[in-house]
């Protein structure tokens, strides 16, 4: 076990899931279990379990730039994870806070825009806030497939679909784009890792399984630990995609619908 001097800080910004599976919740877990401190600014609050979202509220703009104050006085950050920021004026404070650190501190950015469920939990027009204000200053983005055409306005049905878009996602000012391949019908999983000239396809095995809950956000927060590890990119997002492929693999079959990850597995 980490010497708890040594233990690399972790911010995640993101909204709370009731069911535990996704969001903050799924955050902590994973930050914890891959040997980092998790620390946290609450967005918002949903009412959900594996059947979806019922029922969301945004917490008040000044309570979220509080949070965010608290951990950067006397926690402080090694690495960020933004999870969901459902409206323009959560955005932009973020953005303002994040440009507001001395330090020059990975960002992993997850456009979290629509629930496993189908729940809407971006307000119309936030998406074009997020792209010009939050892009460029983030280390890295995962859209998964709906988030990028919506970011991109382009169909994605294939994997070179997927590198044309995140080009395009590239020329939006961001250095590295994780294009997330989970939502095409093959039995190959390809994601595809973009930085600058250079493209790197991670595969695995799909897993056939309803247990899929979260691996967005535990995707994003397994990648932002590595960061603050002072891990490579490629190295963080190797090691992350391994821990949500076993994660997904040993899931708990907690609930009815879209069951959780076991986010306590050993990798």
């Amino acid at each position: 076990m980490n010497n708890n001097t040594k233990l690399s800080k972790i911010l995640t910004i993101a909204g709370s899931d009731s069911g535990g599976g996704a969001g903050i919740q799924a955050d902590i877990k994973t930050i914890t279990a891959l040997g980092g401190y998790a620390s946290t600014v609450i967005t918002a609050i949903t009412a959900q379990n594996t059947l979806g979202v019922t029922d969301v509220i945004n917490l008040p703009i000044k309570i979220i730039e509080n949070q965010f104050s608290a951990i950067a006085n006397d926690i402080g950050i090694d690495a960020i994870k933004i999870g969901m920021l459902s409206n323009n004026k959560t955005i932009n404070l973020i953005k303002n806070k994040l440009k507001s650190l001395k330090t020059n501190i990975p960002i992993v950015l997850d456009p979290v825009m629509v629930a496993k469920g189908g729940h809407k939990l971006l307000l119309p027009g936030a998406e074009q806030i997020l792209v010009k204000e939050l892009i460029p200053i983030c280390t890295i983005i995962t859209p998964n497939i709906p988030e990028a055409e919506l970011i991109t306005k382009k169909t994605i049905k294939t994997v070179k679909d997927m590198e044309i878009a995140g080009k395009i996602i590239l020329k939006m000012g961001i250095k590295n784009v994780l294009m997330k391949g989970g939502h095409l019908d093959h039995n190959t999983l390809t994601d595809v890792l973009l930085s600058d000239n250079k493209i790197t396809h991670i595969k695995t095995k799909k897993i056939n399984t309803k247990n899929t809950h979260g691996t967005g956000c535990t995707l994003s927060s397994a990648i932002a630990c590595s960061l603050g590890q002072r891990i490579s990119l490629n190295e963080a997002v190797s090691r992350a995609h391994k821990y949500v492929n076993h994660a997904i693999r040993y899931a708990p079959n907690i609930g009815k619908g879209n069951g959780p990850l076991n986010h306590l597995i050993n990798i």
